[in-house]
C-alpha cells in the first residue's frame, strides 16, 4: 500500500497536466443574487450551490495541493480566485468523504467562522470537531437518512461505492452521495463512486433527477470499483433518470494516469446518444438550473 501511494503521488505521467492555465470565470460568489438558484464548479469536486435561498458549499479544496503535504499533488498552474476569505457565509457545508482532495484542513479552518451548518457521512464529523467546528453545527448521517435544512430544502444522504481514509488509516468513516430536494427540483451529487447498482436504485427511489453532478475523472482500470470510467458516468446518468449532467472530479489536480482532458473527451462522446443534456461549464461559470436550454462550449479543445 505504501509503494502504491508513493507511485500515485510522485510518478510523472505524459500530458497529465495542461500546458497552460485552464480557462475560468472568476465569479464573485458573494455578489450572486441569493434568490436565484445557481450552481458553480470551483474545480475538481468543489461546488458552490444556491438552492431555495441557501448557500451550499460541497467538498471545498481551496489549497494549492490535495495531499498531506504541500509539495505533493500540486494544483494545475493558474490563478485560483476562490479562497475562504472571499467566500460568503455558508448555510450548509457538505463533505462526501474524508480524502484529501475532498476534505482540506486549511480550507475548513479558514471557513470555520462562515459555516452555519455541516451535513456529513458518519464519522466525518470527527475531523471537523478536531479542527475546531462546534459540535452543534455538525449533523452526521448514515445512508438513506434525510436531513431537513429548511421548509424548502431537504438533503438525503445516499450510497456510493468508494472508501475513506487519510494517510494509511482506511474506512473509519463513511462516504456518501447526496440528493438535494426542493419544491421544484432534485439535484444529485455523486461524490466519489465506482459504478454500481446504487445509481439505478437511487433513480427508482427519486424518479426524475433535474441535474446530476457526477464523478468524471481520476479513473484507472485498477480502480474500477471505486472510480467510474467516463462511459460508466454516462450510464450512471441514465440509471439516475438525469435530465442534465455536470461532470466533476477533474480539472485541477492529477490523481490518475489518464491525460488531463481525457475525461471530457470521452464523456462528450459517450453522451452523444443519451437522453440527458451534458453541461460543460468552465470553472466559475454559473449554471442556472431554471434554464433548461443553457449551453456551454467545449473549453478543453
Amino acid at each position: 500500500m505504501v509503494v502504491a501511494l508513493w507511485e500515485f503521488l510522485t510518478v510523472k505521467r505524459e500530458n497529465a497536466r495542461p500546458q497552460q492555465p485552464l480557462p475560468l470565470v472568476p465569479t464573485d460568489l458573494a455578489r450572486l443574487p441569493l434568490e436565484t438558484d445557481t450552481m458553480i464548479w470551483l474545480g475538481h469536486s468543489s461546488w458552490y450551490l444556491q438552492l431555495s435561498g441557501k448557500r451550499i458549499l460541497i467538498d471545498p479544496v481551496f489549497s494549492s495541493y490535495a495531499a498531506p503535504f504541500a509539495f505533493l499533488n500540486k494544483a494545475f498552474d493558474g490563478n485560483y480566485p476562490w479562497q475562504a476569505a472571499n467566500m460568503p457565509d455558508i448555510d450548509l457545508l457538505i463533505i462526501s468523504h474524508d480524502h484529501y482532495d475532498h476534505l482540506d484542513y486549511a480550507t475548513i479552518k479558514g471557513l470555520l467562522p462562515k459555516i452555519k451548518r455541516a451535513v456529513v457521512p458518519l464519522g466525518v464529523g470527527s475531523h471537523l470537531r478536531y479542527w475546531g467546528m462546534k459540535d452543534e453545527l455538525i449533523t452526521e448521517a448514515d445512508w438513506q437518512q434525510s436531513v431537513t435544512i429548511s421548509d424548502a430544502l431537504n438533503v438525503h444522504v445516499l450510497p456510493a461505492r468508494h472508501f475513506s481514509g487519510r494517510g494509511l488509516k482506511r474506512n473509519q468513516t463513511l462516504w456518501a452521495s447526496f440528493m438535494f430536494v426542493t419544491p421544484t427540483q432534485k439535484i444529485y451529487y455523486s461524490g466519489d463512486s465506482g459504478y454500481g447498482p446504487h445509481f439505478k436504485a437511487i433513480g427508482e427511489q427519486f424518479g426524475k433527477v433535474d441535474i446530476a453532478i457526477l464523478e468524471d475523472g481520476q479513473y484507472d482500470q485498477d480502480w474500477r470499483y471505486i472510480h467510474m470510467m467516463p462511459e460508466q458516468t454516462a450510464q450512471a446518468a441514465v440509471d439516475l433518470n438525469a435530465e442534465r449532467v455536470l461532470p466533476g472530479h477533474a480539472g485541477r489536480f492529477v490523481l490518475a494516469k489518464h491525460t488531463w482532458d481525457d475525461p471530457y473527451k470521452r464523456l462528450a462522446q459517450a453522451s452523444k446518444d443519451k437522453a440527458y443534456r451534458l453541461l460543460t461549464p468552465m470553472q466559475g461559470e454559473p449554471v442556472w438550473p431554471a434554464d433548461a436550454t443553457q449551453t456551454f462550449r467545449a473549453w478543453w479543445e
